[in-house]
Formats: C-alpha cells, structure tokens, sequence
C-alpha cells in the first residue's frame, strides 16, 4: 500500500507503485489534462515515474512555480531536435534552461545567422504540434558511447565517457530524437506552450574553456502563456532602450577600452554623476555614525593567507611581483595583491591599540577601490567591471549588539534606496557554501545570529542555500528597476571568521579579551554598477538633485549672450550645474540636443527676456514652457534641486 499526500493535506492510497500520471487522473480529469510533472517530497519528477513508497506530491501544471524551468529546459530539446532536422551533420552539446528562457550549443562548420532564426522557431512550432511523446531510458554507458560516436556526436561520446561509473545514465527520447539529459521534462512537445522565441546567436566554447573547440549558442526565452512572452519581449526592447553603454555616449559619461579591460575611464560629466552619488551616500552614513578610513591598494600575500582568500578566493585576486631583478633581490620572495575586498584592511585598523567593550560598535566605512578578476566573457559596460569601488563598511559590535545595529542597517539602506527612486526592495539569505571557513559550529552561530537580526529589523527574504561568503552567511538585497528588471546591490554579511584569523580582540566588561562579531555591509554594492542601474533605471533622465548637468542656458539671439552669461553665473552661485549655449543655432536645434542629452532644465533667453530679467523654462519631455522672472526662478530651481537629506 502507497499512501499519497495532497497539498490540501488529503492521503490517496493505492496497492503498489503508481505514476503520476495516473495520481493526476484518479484526482480529475481536468488536473490529468494540465498535468505536466511531479514534486515528490520536494524533487521534480517526470509524471511518468512510479512513486513506490510513502510521500508528499504536488501535480505541476502550468501555474506552478517550478513550471517555467520544465517548460524552458523543453525548449532547450527542441530546439536541438528542429536545429539537426533542418541542418544534418550538426553536433548537439549542452543545452540548459535560464532565468529567462534557454540556450543550446552546437557544433557546425557553417556558422548560423539571425536569418536563420525564424525557419528554426517555425519548425519548433511543427514539433509541439506534432505531440511527440518524450520517454526515459536509463542506457549503459557503453550503448551511449557507442550510440553517438555511430551518430557522429563526439562531443557528447566525450561527455558521457567522463562520467561516474555509479552514475545511472539517463536518455530521453523525444519522438525520433534523443538526448542525453537529467531530466526531468513534459510528457510531452504537444504540452510545450508555444509562448517562446529565438532571440540571438552567439559564440562558445565547449565545456567553457576557451582553449576547446568553439561552438554556437542559439538563445531563446519561454514563458508559460502568450501574455507573458509579450511583457518580457516589452521588456527586452525597453532594457536596449535603456542601455547604459548606449545611453553613456550619447550623455558623454564615461567610455571603456581594450586598453584597460574591465576598466572605466570616467568623463567630466560622468565623474559629477558619480561623485553627486558618493557625496549623498558619505552624508547619509556620516549622519548614521560611520567613521570612515581608508586602506592600502596592494598588500602582501601573507596578509590574505592569513584571512582565507588566498586559499579561497585566489582565482579572483590579481597578484603582483616586482619587476627589476634589483626590486627582486630586495624584496625577497614577497607576492603582492591588489585588494579584492575592504575588510581584512578594516581589521587592520581595528586592531591598532586596546578597544574596550565602551568603543562597540565601531563602524568603519571606505569608498574602497578593488580589483578583481572577472572573465572577460562576463564584462557588460560599467555593471560588470575589473575595477571598482565598493560603498563598504564594516561593523564590530558583540553579539548582543548584532539585532540593534541590523535593524539600523535595514533602515537606513531602504531610506536610501527610496531617495534613489527604488521602492520595492527583496532580501536573499545565503546560507554556509561548500568553500568556506571556520567550523560548522561557528556557521551555525553566525546564521542563526544574521536570521535573529534581518528578522528583527523586519525584513522579509527568500532563502538561497550555498550563496553565503566563505566567511559568513549574507542577506543580498535586489532592486526592481522601472520596467521590472531585479538587480542585486546591498549586501549584509555577519562573520565571526575573519575576526578569529586576523586576531582581533577587545576588553570587555570582565577585563578580558573578547572577539568582536564584524557584520559586513554595503548598500550600493559597487558605485560603478548602481550608477549603471540608475542610467538604466530612469533612461539618463535623472532627477534634478543627481544629473550632470542640470540646466542648460541657451539663447535665442546673439543679443542675449552677455545676459545668458549673467544667468548661468548667478545659477552657479545658487550651487547649480549650469552651462550656457551661445552657439549660432536655431533654438528648436539646441532644444533638440538638449534633450537627447538629458538635460532636465532649459532656460530659454532671448532679447525680451534680457530686457525683463526673465527666463523660459522648458522641462525635459514637457513641449510647455513657463516664463517667470530670473529672481523667482532660480530659488524654485534650488528648492528643486536640493539633495534629499534626513
């Protein structure tokens, strides 16, 4: 006798082993026609497989959560199916779902072009329609081998000779064509909602090593319904709209080159962005009671030795040695780093002297600039650089002082981000990963106190197992831009690692030494990437307290120029960022170049206005345009332009 147990809490029992699909059709025939897969005891299933014990199961249908990885991971097959129909000889490899859809790789002499995508997508539409059903068969791996090098899929016969000999090996059939795949997929093409496009080619290498054989990766998206295929692809085109490499030429914000990949070079415009940001962010945590340091570039490899990352994050550390046989000799054998993190700095400083229990919690902050290696294939404008600058602050306080200063975190990176614009905020807690230090007891600790603590301050997050630092579990924070889209920035990081390695110690009430606990946070994460997310946020139509430049005098006649001068000076007194334009232009011409560089204001001046002291204001997007007096203008610019403070 097997006992089923329903969501709703109800048992159905059967004789022996039954299917899922046969626990979906003794429920309704309604829930049998939607059906698409099972979770037993929390793991997907195909609805094929037998469930032969005692257990709690859910029917995946379209509006399940787990649905849209089922549906895209199917994509992912037949795609790879319609790809070697319409073109023999292609060698399928690897082909996983995504956040957003799926990929496939391909091995072909002959490379494909978007052309090519909509002859593959409609053939896709022929495969759902034909129903084919997808079965598993568990193969020896002798078959399998034998099976694609007869098939010329070398590059899958490499795959399958790799793996574990314990390893059962699965093959799914799809109709006529087969995979080899994990599993678990539809019963299905026909119950593949047809809600999914093709969206790009792109290169790769197999296995991801750029020293392997190039591939080519067709990209796709999928959704669970027609609707939601139109709002992502809304999405896609409003996200190139906003595309900050594009909206950073068209504003002169910065540019990026071969050079110094993974680098920015920041121009005039693009420096007062960032430091209109910096400044903000220093007084709202000045205010708060951070002190805030500054600490050395390079150190020495004993350093991170001592803290865990050059054993634990080595491969994403840049290291350095001196270069002249002279600077060798002196050295000795020293290896220096380039700091990829702040805070092993912060307990340098901590440590200087005796601390007292009296002194917690001390917060140290730094504008901190880092260097770390990330492959060049995931760089993406300024969102993914090699150097940048972390917003980073470290906190050593007690324990008992670990919900307290949560709580003031919590507030003051929600207070911060609504100043930006940002005002629906999630949290992630990533528990211990498999690389790490200290010991389980020590993880245990710090998870429970970091839980103690976010709950404290109220905020709600989702689990995410194994995305913890190698020092101590975290709590991510994600940002919802303007057309939807999460971006992960402010960190909260609670260690009692770090501490324990680098040695660091206060006297406590009992006047004896005690280890601090040093909570890690950061609320922008790096300035370069939220800078990035702010351009793409507004679309370079800033608010007026953060544009580069904020208002712009243009004239109408050369007549005028001196007055336009007078204002842009009198604007710039009153701290605005005002240029004028005294070009012998057209008006409607610089309204239009204005525009398309985002200037918020524009303060229209002709021969009238000089004879009135009066100014035209135009707003950006607006075709209106207000005149007041120059005297009553400027005040109302200010108050427009004011810094939010608290």
């Amino acid at each position: 006798m097997v006992a089923i147990t329903l969501p709703d809490g109800s048992v159905r029992r059967f004789d022996g082993p039954v299917s899922g699909a046969a626990l979906a059709a003794s429920i309704g025939p309604g829930l049998a026609k939607a059906a698409l897969a099972m979770k037993v005891d929390g793991k997907l299933k195909d609805l094929g497989a037998a469930i032969g014990a005692d257990a709690k199961v859910e029917i995946v249908t379209l509006k399940h959560p787990d649905a849209l990885e089922l549906i895209r991971h199917d994509c992912a097959h037949v795609l790879a199916e319609a790809v070697q129909e319409l073109y023999p000889g292609t060698q399928i490899t690897f082909g996983p779902a995504t956040d957003t859809g799926f990929y496939y790789d391909f091995a072909r002499n002959e490379p494909f072009t978007p052309e090519d995508l909509p002859r593959i997508e409609q053939r896709m539409r022929e495969i759902v329609d034909r129903n084919e059903a997808i079965t598993r068969e568990v193969w020896s791996r002798a078959d399998a081998i034998a099976h694609f090098n007869k098939r010329g899929e070398s590059f899958k016969a490499e795959w399958v000779g790799e793996l574990p000999e314990d390893e059962e090996l699965s093959i799914y059939r799809q109709g006529e064509w087969l995979d080899m795949c994990i599993g678990p997929h539809l019963p299905s093409t026909g119950k593949l909602p047809k809600a999914f496009k093709l969206t790009k080619v792109a290169g790769a290498y197999w296995r991801g090593d750029q020293n392997r054989a190039q591939l080519q990766r067709i990209y796709g998206t999928a959704w669970a319904s027609e609707d939601q295929l139109k709002q992502h692809l809304h999405q896609l085109e409003e996200a190139e709209k906003r595309d900050h490499r594009r909206i950073g030429r068209e504003m002169g914000l910065f540019h990026q080159q071969e050079e110094a990949v993974g680098s920015i070079f920041w121009h005039p415009n693009g420096w007062t962005l960032y430091r209109a940001v910096e400044n903000y962010v220093r007084g709202r945590i000045s205010r708060s009671g951070y002190l805030e340091v500054k600490t050395p570039q390079l150190l020495d490899r004993k350093f991170w030795e001592a803290s865990g990352h050059w054993d634990l994050y080595a491969e994403a550390m840049f290291s350095a040695l001196p270069r002249s046989e002279t600077a060798k000799q002196s050295e000795g054998e020293r290896t220096y780093a380039l700091k990829p993190m702040n805070c092993p700095g912060h307990v340098q400083i901590f440590r200087q002297g005796i601390r007292s229990y009296r002194d917690l919690p001390l917060r140290f902050a730094e504008f901190g600039s880092c260097h770390r290696f990330e492959p060049s294939g995931a760089l993406h404008g300024i969102m993914r650089v090699r150097a940048f600058t972390q917003d980073d602050a470290h906190i050593f306080c007690t324990e008992d002082q670990i919900n307290e200063e949560c709580k003031a975190f919590c507030a003051l990176l929600i207070s911060i981000y609504k100043d930006f614009g940002f005002e629906d905020v999630t949290a992630k807690f990533g528990t211990r990963p498999a690389a790490r230090a200290g010991s389980d007891a020590i993880w245990d600790k710090a998870e429970s106190a970091l839980q103690r603590g976010v709950e404290a301050a109220g905020i709600t997050y989702v689990l995410n197992p194994g995305d913890g630092a190698f020092y101590g579990p975290k709590l991510d924070f994600n940002l919802r831009d303007a057309i939807g889209r999460e971006w992960q920035c402010g960190t909260l990081q609670c260690d009692f690692v770090l501490p324990e390695r680098l040695d660091a110690t206060y006297v406590g009430e009992d006047g004896q030494k005690h280890r601090p606990v040093m909570l890690h946070r950061a609320i922008l994460g790096s300035l370069e990437r939220f800078i990035g997310v702010l351009i793409e946020h507004f679309a370079g139509r800033f608010p007026l307290w953060l544009a580069p430049v904020q208002c712009v005098v243009a004239t109408i006649t050369s007549d005028a120029d001196a007055y336009a001068g007078e204002v842009r000076s009198a604007l710039r007194a009153a701290g605005m960022r005002a240029e004028a334009d005294l070009r012998n232009e057209k008006i409607n011409y610089k309204v239009r170049e204005h525009s398309l560089a985002k200037v918020p204001v524009l303060l229209v001046v002709g021969r009238r206005e000089a004879e009135t002291r009066s100014v035209a204001l135009r707003r950006l997007g607006g075709q209106a345009q207000e005149v007041l007096a120059l005297d009553e203008a400027i005040p109302r610019l200010i108050r427009e332009a004011a810094v939010p403070s608290h």
